[in-house]
């Protein structure tokens, strides 16, 4: 990696953190170089406007949510096994909100919820990716026989999705402790709802 691209990175990770802990709206070119320590013609130079900025850390969180959340799940069989370590690393990663900051489609969800432009349509495609990748997880439950033939992955899907917002919410918002165990025990008892 040249040392320009490992300049783009660090910006990139500050941007994150930033982002992480007070929305994506707080990136400004100044603020981020400062916290990066370099010049803002710096990050300017290496990522142009406000909002490529910020249209940049959300690609990044995106892509360590994948790593960290969606990639580990696959090598789980597939149907519930996949679905339920998909839960159990997507709520711990809600649940340390705390330590490390939000999720930025969470609060970005709220930040431009009815602000059309770029930073709107790709928080809502990164979300709808989400569900539709849960959606999918859903289906192969059904598919294996683990869940009852008329479950609606889409319904599911939203209903594990809003319990997932309501951790981030109650975590962030009311610094509350339980939410992550709150959620995990309305999982439970969502899909024992729906075993086959």
């Amino acid at each position: 990696m040249s040392k320009a691209e490992l300049t783009r990175a660090q910006i990139v990770d500050s941007a994150v953190q930033m982002a992480r802990h007070a929305g994506l709206e707080s990136l400004t070119i100044g603020a981020v170089a400062e916290r990066a320590g370099l010049s803002k013609s710096g990050v300017f130079s290496r990522l142009g406007s406000r909002e490529e900025l910020q249209l940049a850390a959300l690609k990044e969180y995106e892509r360590r949510f994948i790593e960290q959340v969606i990639a580990p799940s696959l090598r789980e069989p597939r149907g519930l096994p996949r679905m339920r370590e998909l839960l159990r690393r997507w709520l711990q990663r809600m649940a340390d909100a705390d330590t490390q900051g939000g999720c930025l489609f969470a609060s970005g969800a709220f930040e431009y919820d009815d602000r059309p432009g770029p930073m709107r349509d790709a928080v809502v495609e990164g979300l709808q990716q989400m569900r539709r990748h849960l959606a999918r997880t859903v289906q192969q439950a059904v598919d294996e026989g683990q869940l009852r033939a008329q479950v609606d992955a889409d319904e599911l899907a939203f209903s594990i999705c809003s319990l997932m917002l309501g951790v981030h919410h109650d975590t962030r918002l009311f610094g509350e402790k339980r939410a992550a165990a709150w959620a995990k025990a309305s999982l439970e008892r969502l899909l024992a709802a729906y075993v086959a």
